[in-house]
């Protein structure tokens, strides 16, 4: 599923949670991958909030330690409403 598409459909009526690739992203990506998908689902499934950004499902022990430090970074870079 395409977690931007369904804001657009639904945004106004579903709160979503997750949205970062523990799949692909989190175990396979870079921490800058990482880093590049937090701020893509903040700046397109956030818009507007009801977003709570998170990896989709629980992480494996695959996941590289970098990867998890990188979503917490961009979390804390991007993760901002404007007041």
């Amino acid at each position: 599923m395409d977690p931007s598409k369904l804001k657009k459909q639904y945004g106004d009526k579903l709160a979503f949670w997750g949205t970062v690739s523990c799949q692909r992203t989190m175990p396979f990506g870079t921490p800058e991958d990482v880093i590049n998908e937090v701020r893509l689902r903040i700046k397109t499934v956030g818009e507007n909030g009801g977003l709570l950004i998170a990896p989709t499902h629980i992480l494996e022990p695959d996941v590289p330690w970098g990867n998890v430090l990188a979503l917490f970074e961009g979390v804390e870079r991007y993760g901002w409403y404007d007041a």
